[in-house]
């Protein structure tokens, strides 16, 4: 059953999936995985390479009208990779240029039978201020309808 953990500023929500955790990974970062996997439906499309180390970046194209919160549009943001553990952990902020400090993330441990549980985790805790009283942007439902379109993509081999 997929657990969900709620803190002051932190969701973390898992699932297994029967999948290795070299498959989810793979999904994981590269930008095409994050487009594909989104249940937001505010990434559209990316611009560069899977990530293979902390610093990498890409582009991800996005659409705020998805959520229909902060008439943002189109635009594009940097995902610049803070942790990098193949196999076991990913995780990206937008850089630091972002006035709102906060990122997200994905642990992976593998189970028995090809299962790996896959923690998905989305914190704001370094964000002060008025702003906070909007986060989190991305609900927790999106993230949790985020690892079922994960467990579908890694079934579909992306």
């Amino acid at each position: 059953m997929p657990e969900t953990v709620f803190l002051a500023d932190r969701i973390e929500i898992a699932r297994p999936v029967p999948a290795s955790p070299s498959a989810i990974f793979d999904i994981l970062r590269s930008p095409a995985g994050h487009v594909a996997i989104d249940a937001s439906g505010m990434l559209q499309d990316f611009t560069g390479a899977p990530a293979e180390k902390v610093g990498d970046t890409f582009v991800i194209h996005m659409d705020r009208e998805s959520l229909n919160d902060v008439p943002l549009g189109r635009y594009d943001v940097t995902v610049h990779i803070i942790v990098f553990e193949r196999d076991k952990e990913i995780a990206w902020d937008l850089g630091p240029n972002i006035p709102y400090p906060h990122f997200y993330g994905y642990r992976l441990e593998p189970e028995e039978d090809g299962v790996t549980n896959v923690t998905s985790y989305y914190d704001w805790s370094k964000i002060s201020g008025d702003i906070k009283a909007r986060f989190p942007i991305v609900p927790e439902s999106a993230l949790r309808a985020t690892l079922g379109i994960l467990e579908r993509t890694v079934r579909k081999g992306l």
